[in-house]
């Protein structure tokens, strides 16, 4: 009997499996690779996380308009919205090398050797790296490449016929491995997670006891709280508090290990333990923050009430030499930053800071300790997580921000902002009152004065401030008219400077502009 033609194999294409499986392997794959990496990761050192580590690279080398935006876009959820990106290239990467593995065997193993070595180049790059933080990506990158090698021999193959049945058994065979596989990425990665636990240091927190301030902070006016709902409160609740920093994972440090070093240009090194901090004199201040990254109207600001060590009594002791014009803060992650010498030593209440709103420093703010400098954004003055204090010069070094092209001196300009009602709001007209917040951080608010459309400016109520380096809430009562009006805001400080109309974007020394909203009255 003659053999028909369709009932032989066709040896003359290729053996593939489906795109499907293709696919499917790869982005397998690649999470056998990262879950590996997270458990060799939370067994060496919890910051050496591939994910962790490619993302800290990115962040380093994002052009500074690039995070304004994401900033601005994503706010203090910035970092997941970072790793969430960065997992899903990932996946596309994993994917593409999936589908084209599937016919090109070394291709897939190539593709999942690349993101290991990313993820090796990514860890070296970082300023507080070791040898070890290789690990997770090489040993992850090398389960990964077994992981697709198995994944891609099991299963049906699609060119070549075969009896239903056997056909059913390959799909089932890739099926069977598939959930194995997954289930080894999930554990892995979720069994590292866990170990990472064993760096926390949030029961080392709670074990402080802070003490009482040698100086405690001015009593705070009664008059401080306008009692108007939409309005900022005066003090900022930690938890409400801004975070805005580089960092894609918590520093953890223990107290007890934790060391700051004092060094440069003085006449004395000095090194400091928690403790010793803790037995020195201690100074309580309300001082508002403001990141350099808000925008005109904005809300990364805060007001807290701070308890520290004076960086001055500190530098002074170390004998800061005449020539010294830039004082360099480092953080344990290596992020540095240039504060210039004469803002920290002319009377003002920096701190080596301690304490925030009565209970050890938060970790996501910079435990064991940090720096506040008043009336300089964030990015030249308050280092968290602090642990090296270099004297030296700007010409002589360029801090992370400034290599960036962030501007060297960035004091805090004036501003005012509206908090209620809030812009696009509808509501009836009559008797409406407009309030929020200012600031003139070191040199104090002396006016607050509020346009409605085109007509005069009006002084508005200020409340009460203990001290020239906090905000202040102001408030003006309106009789709204039906329609369609503009409500606009504008301080003036101290030394009798007016906030200036003109409109800067926060890079690179901060925004500016009067802030201005809309409102309905129907």
């Amino acid at each position: 009997m003659e053999t028909s033609r369709t009932d032989l194999p066709d040896i003359s294409r290729p053996r593939t499996r489906s795109p499907i499986q293709g696919i499917a392997a790869g982005l397998l794959a690649a999470g056998v690779a990262l879950g590996i990496g997270e458990l060799i990761s939370g067994l060496v050192r919890g910051t050496a996380s591939p994910v962790v580590s490619v993302g800290s690279f990115v962040i380093d080398h994002t052009p500074p308009s690039l995070k304004v935006f994401a900033v601005r876009t994503f706010g203090t959820n910035d970092k997941p919205a970072l790793i969430i990106g960065t997992l899903i290239l990932l996946a596309v990467f994993a994917a593409i090398v999936g589908l084209i593995g599937r016919q090109r065997r070394a291709f897939a193993f190539g593709g999942v050797a690349l993101f290991g070595l990313l993820g090796v180049g990514a860890a070296l790059t970082r300023p507080t790296s070791r040898l070890v933080d290789v690990l997770p990506s090489v040993i992850g990158a090398l389960a990964g490449i077994a992981a697709i090698g198995w994944l891609l021999r099991v299963g049906p193959i699609t060119t070549v016929p075969t009896p239903s049945a056997s056909h059913g058994f390959g799909r089932r065979s890739f099926l069977v491995a598939g959930t194995a596989t997954g289930i080894a990425a999930a554990a892995t990665g979720g069994i590292g997670r866990q170990l990472r636990q064993r760096f926390n240091v949030s029961a080392a927190r709670s074990g402080v006891a802070l003490p009482l301030p040698a100086s405690p902070a001015p009593p705070r006016p009664a008059g401080a709280e306008l009692g108007v709902d939409g309005v900022a409160s005066f003090i900022t609740p930690n938890a409400s508090f801004y975070r805005i920093d580089t960092t894609l994972t918590t520093p953890q440090v223990d107290p007890k290990s934790w060391r700051l070093r004092i060094h440069g240009m003085v006449n004395k090194e000095l090194t400091f333990t928690y403790d010793d901090l803790l037995n020195r004199p201690l100074r309580e201040r309300d001082i508002t923050m403001i990141c350099v990254s808000n925008e005109v109207g904005g809300e990364y600001t805060g007001t807290a009430r701070w308890l520290g060590v004076p960086l001055s009594e500190v530098l002074k002791e170390a004998g800061v030499k005449p020539t010294a014009n830039q004082m360099v803060s480092r953080s344990v992650d290596g992020w540095t930053c240039g504060t210039p010498v004469a803002d920290v030593i002319d009377g003002r209440d920096a701190m080596i800071v301690l304490g925030m709103n009565g209970e050890p420093l938060p970790v996501e703010h910079g435990f064991p300790a940090r720096l506040i400098v008043p009336g300089l954004y964030g990015f030249v003055s308050a280092t968290k997580w602090v642990t090296d204090i270099e004297l030296t010069t700007f010409d002589a070094f360029d801090a992370y921000w400034v290599k960036r092209g962030w501007a060297r001196k960035a004091p805090i300009k004036t501003m005012a902002r509206i908090d209620t009602p809030k812009g696009l709001s509808r509501t009836a007209p009559g008797k409406t009152v407009i309030a929020g917040v200012a600031w003139a951080i070191h040199r104090s608010v002396s006016t607050v004065e509020v346009r409605i459309d085109a007509g005069p400016w009006q002084k508005a109520t200020l409340g009460q401030t203990p001290t020239a380096d906090t905000w202040v809430q102001w408030k003006l009562d309106w009789e709204a008219t039906p329609g369609n009006h503009t409500i606009t805001c504008r301080a003036t400080d101290g030394t009798g400077t007016l906030q200036t109309e003109d409109r800067a974007k926060p890079i690179p020394d901060g925004a500016s502009g009067w802030h201005s909203i809309i409102v309905f009255k129907e």
